[in-house]
């Protein structure tokens, strides 16, 4: 049997928990507050921020997937959870001695700068120099020195149960200006689990992985489309004078390396991803 340790395992991680329990892995959930996991996740509480190593930390390890997520935009907070945070749980595997055989830290396509609609693949350079950004290249940089083989996966904006942040300003009536095109990365949530539980499955079978991999669906689209479609989905439309979307930036991400390793997104644009959310 695997054992994998999933810190900072909330939404995103519980759905790959779930993944991997049904693949027969022993999975174990570390979170400050454990006690809401389902069935057959193994808790263990922990702050990701304080050295101290839990008291209930697992006897074996074989791999460890990195997926907190910071609930502002603090870059005090990024340091301590992202950079700090995984340096405290490779130590307390280090305290254990236990040998991993290959570690998982989920970052954010928001490390790339590109701002005027170009493709960005794992080889773009990455130069946000937000200070969230800055903070995630710091943490992609500890996984990767950190001597056990390791896989930065950077995210686009996860969507699906829960979060209809998106769903709930189109009712609003949000304004999003048709140019010039604003292109956004989406995944959904079972989608970017599903992408975390194949790599670990590529690293179980010591298939060589790249040392990133860009986690998005199979089209970038601009914010004007996604609102339309969904607007027309909800029978409303966009209002000229509602209020404006804030977003900056402007890319379109390629998950085409990702595809190339075997995986496939079950929901390949915002629509089919979209279209399933509003069933509920």
């Amino acid at each position: 049997m695997k054992h994998v340790v999933i810190a900072g395992c909330g939404d995103l991680g519980t759905a790959l928990g779930q993944q991997l329990l049904a693949r027969g892995w022993q999975v174990y959930g570390l979170r400050r507050d454990p006690s809401q996991l389902p069935a057959g996740i193994m808790p263990i509480a922990a702050d990701l921020t304080q050295a101290q190593k839990p008291a209930d930390w697992p006897a074996k390890v074989d791999y460890l997937v990195y997926c907190p997520a910071a609930g502002n935009r603090d870059a005090e907070l990024y340091q301590q959870l992202y950079v700090e945070g995984l340096e405290h749980v490779l130590a307390w595997t280090q305290s254990s001695s236990q040998q991993l055989n290959f570690l998982l830290q989920v970052s954010s396509t928001g490390v790339y700068a590109q701002s005027e609609g170009e493709w960005v693949t794992e080889n773009s350079r990455a130069l946000a120099d937000s200070p969230t950004a800055i903070k995630l290249l710091a943490a992609e940089d500890v996984a990767l020195r950190s001597g056990v083989p390791a896989s930065v996966v950077r995210l686009g904006g996860i969507y699906g149960p829960g979060r209809n942040r998106l769903i709930e300003q189109v009712r609003g009536g949000l304004h999003v200006p048709e140019e010039p095109a604003q292109y956004t990365n989406r995944i959904h949530r079972d989608d970017a689990a599903g992408l975390l539980a194949h790599l670990l499955a590529q690293a179980d079978q010591q298939e060589l992985l790249a040392p990133c991999y860009l986690g998005v669906d199979n089209e970038p689209a601009a914010l004007f489309d996604v609102t339309t479609w969904l607007a027309e989905q909800l029978g409303t439309s966009l209002q000229t004078d509602g209020a404006v979307s804030t977003r900056s930036g402007s890319k379109r991400c390629s998950n085409e390396l990702a595809r190339e390793s075997g995986w496939q997104p079950q929901y390949p644009s915002f629509r089919e991803g979209y279209a399933e959310l509003l069933k509920t």
